[in-house]
């Protein structure tokens, strides 16, 4: 079984939790194609594996997720029982070892891949920062205006919240 499965969509749903770059359980169930649910009674099933692989939201954490993502749906049986559960990269490995499919296998290696390619941006990131340091120090300060800016375009983008709406004018 072939899973054609892109780095990009995976990179997506890894986040920073904790100082951690995690998968969500929910995510993960997704990709591997079962049910959180049974993803989750896997895991307990296996919880030696995970000593600090994976940790549980407080109420809060998956309180400030839900407003994030408006994952919550009305009616009986529209939202989660449990608080989520979050796997670090180390996690996901280890599922490989309990999930026993071809489709996690090419998950896995997907996911790795993954890891992998944010750990290399950041390290190329860094090299970059340190370069562009030397050359400050080697230049005098009527370059500092573009220095300041190349900073300021190798820094994460924050989105703003969008004023959602209209404005009438005056006539």
């Amino acid at each position: 079984m072939d899973v054609t499965l892109p780095v990009e969509a995976v990179r997506g749903k890894i986040y920073l939790i904790r100082g951690q770059k995690v998968l969500l359980d929910a995510d993960l169930a997704k990709l591997y194609g079962v049910e959180t649910k049974r993803l989750n009674e896997q895991v307990r099933r296996n919880i030696s594996r995970f000593p600090d692989f994976l940790f549980q939201f407080n109420a809060d954490e998956y309180a400030a997720l839900r407003s994030q993502f408006a994952t919550l749906k009305t009616g009986r049986g529209g939202h989660r029982k449990y608080l989520p559960c979050v796997f670090t990269e180390q996690g996901v490995a280890m599922l490989s070892s309990i999930l026993n499919s071809e489709r996690a296998v090419q998950v896995n290696i997907t996911i790795m891949r993954a890891f992998v390619q944010m750990r290399e941006f950041a390290a190329s990131n860094r090299v970059m920062a340190r370069r562009l340091d030397d050359l400050e120090k080697k230049y005098d300060s009527q370059f500092k205006v573009v220095f300041d800016a190349i900073r300021q375009l190798m820094e994460p983008q924050v989105k703003g919240k969008k004023d959602i709406g209209f404005r009438v004018g005056k006539k």
